[in-house]
C-alpha cells in the first residue's frame, strides 16, 4: 500500500506534470495547426471574434484525461473500479463527447445529431449506474439525468464565446471537487486525479487561450468539459458527497446552482432573450453575458477576471456550507439563495440594460 506521504508527492509531481504537458502539447498542436484545426465561420454561427484560430485544445484535454485515469487506478490500486459498469459507463460517455465535439469542429455537425448523441450520453450514464439521486421517484431522477447531461454539454459549449471564459468557469467546478475529496480525506478516489490533471490541463491551455487567444478550445473541447464537469456534479453535488448525515433536497440544489452559476444564468439569459425575440436559441449571437459585459466598457480579458473571481469565490462559499452548517434550515436556502439569484439578476439584468440603451440610441438617432 501506498504510503500517504508518497502519495501526496506523487499527486504534487503529477499536478505539475500536467501543466508543463498541457502547455507543450498545445504549443505543439498551435505550431503546426496553419492548415488544420482552424476554425471556420459556418452558416449561422457568430463568434465574438472573426479571426480564424486552431480550434484543438479540446485534444490536451482529452490526452490528460486518459492520463489522469491511468495515473488514479495506480494510486487507488481499485481493481473493482476496472470491472464495474459505472466507471466504463462515464469513460465511454466522455469519449463519445469527445469524438462529437471533433466531428462538429472538423464537420459542423447537424444540432439534430448533436442532441440525439448528447441524450445517447445521458442515457449510458444513467443504464451504467451514474444518475441524480434527488426524488424518492427514479423515474424524476432519470429525467433530471439526462436532461442534467444534455443542459451542461449544450450550456458549456455556449458559454466558449469568448477567450478563457470556460476555461476558468470550468476550473472553478474541478476545484468544487476537489474540496468535496478534501472533506471527505480521500485520496483513494480516481476522481481526485482527474480534478488535478483536468485543472493542471485548464492551466497550461489558459496560456494560450488568455485574451489575445492563440488557440480555441473548440466544440472537442467544450463537449468534453460539458460532459466531465455533469458527471463531476452528480458525484460530489447532487448526490449526497458523504458529509452531511441527511439528505435535503434544497441543500444538494443550492451547491448545483453555486458550482454551476455561470453556465446555467447564461444559457438561461440567451435562451429567454432570443425567444423573446422570436429567434432559435441554438443560432449564435453576441448576446451571451459575457458579450453585455463588454458591452458596458470591460476589456476581453476583464470579463474573464469577472468570471474568474465568481468560479473561484462560489466553491469557497460551498466549502463553508460543507464544513460550518450541518443542519440545514430553511434560511440557509433564502440567504444562498439570494446570492444565486443576485448574480443570475446582475448578469440578466445587464442584457435588458444594453437593450433598452440601444433602443433609445436608434430612437435618438
Amino acid at each position: 500500500m501506498i504510503s500517504p506521504s508518497f502519495t501526496l508527492v506523487i499527486l504534487l509531481a503529477f499536478f505539475i506534470s500536467t501543466i508543463i504537458f498541457s502547455f507543450l502539447i498545445n504549443g505543439l498542436l498551435l505550431k503546426f495547426s496553419s492548415n488544420m484545426g482552424l476554425r471556420n465561420l459556418p452558416e449561422g454561427m457568430i463568434r465574438w471574434t472573426n479571426l480564424q484560430k486552431p480550434s484543438l485544445g479540446g485534444i490536451s484535454f482529452f490526452i490528460i484525461y486518459l492520463i489522469s485515469v491511468v495515473v488514479g487506478l495506480f494510486i487507488t490500486k481499485n481493481e473493482e473500479l476496472l470491472t464495474g459498469a459505472k466507471f466504463f459507463g462515464q469513460l465511454a460517455t466522455i469519449s463519445i463527447a469527445f469524438i462529437l465535439g471533433l466531428s462538429d469542429d472538423a464537420y459542423d455537425t447537424k444540432p439534430l445529431l448533436k442532441l440525439i448523441v448528447q441524450i445517447s450520453c445521458g442515457l449510458i450514464l444513467l443504464f451504467t449506474g451514474t444518475q441524480i439521486e434527488l426524488f424518492e421517484s427514479n423515474l424524476l431522477n432519470s429525467i433530471l439525468t439526462v436532461l442534467w447531461i444534455v443542459g451542461l454539454m449544450n450550456s458549456i459549449n455556449m458559454l466558449d464565446n469568448m477567450d478563457a471564459i470556460t476555461t476558468v468557469v470550468s476550473i472553478g467546478v474541478f476545484v468544487a471537487c476537489l474540496f468535496v475529496l478534501f472533506l471527505q480525506f480521500s485520496s483513494n478516489n480516481i476522481y481526485l486525479t482527474i480534478s488535478l490533471g483536468m485543472i493542471g490541463g485548464l492551466l497550461g491551455f489558459l496560456f494560450y487561450n488568455w485574451n489575445p487567444s492563440k488557440i480555441f478550445m473548440g466544440d472537442t473541447g467544450s463537449q468534453l468539459l460539458g460532459s466531465l464537469t455533469a458527471i463531476v456534479g452528480i458525484e460530489f453535488l447532487w448526490n449526497n458527497p458523504g458529509i452531511f448525515e441527511d439528505h435535503i433536497a434544497s441543500r444538494h440544489i443550492i451547491l448545483v446552482l453555486l458550482v454551476f452559476i455561470l453556465p446555467i444564468t447564461d444559457t438561461t439569459t440567451v435562451v429567454i432573450n432570443r425567444l423573446m425575440r422570436k429567434q432559435s436559441p441554438f443560432v449564435g449571437g453576441k448576446d451571451h453575458t459575457t458579450h453585455n459585459l463588454s458591452y458596458i466598457g470591460l476589456s476581453d480579458s476583464q470579463v474573464a477576471f469577472v468570471f474568474l473571481f465568481i468560479s473561484l469565490l462560489s466553491p469557497l462559499i460551498m466549502l463553508v456550507i460543507m464544513i460550518y452548517i450541518q443542519q440545514w434550515k430553511t434560511l440557509y436556502t433564502f440567504l444562498f439563495g439570494f446570492y444565486i439569484l443576485l448574480i443570475f439578476l446582475s448578469l440578466y439584468g445587464l442584457t435588458v440594460y444594453n437593450k433598452n440603451k440601444r433602443n433609445h440610441e436608434r430612437k435618438n438617432k
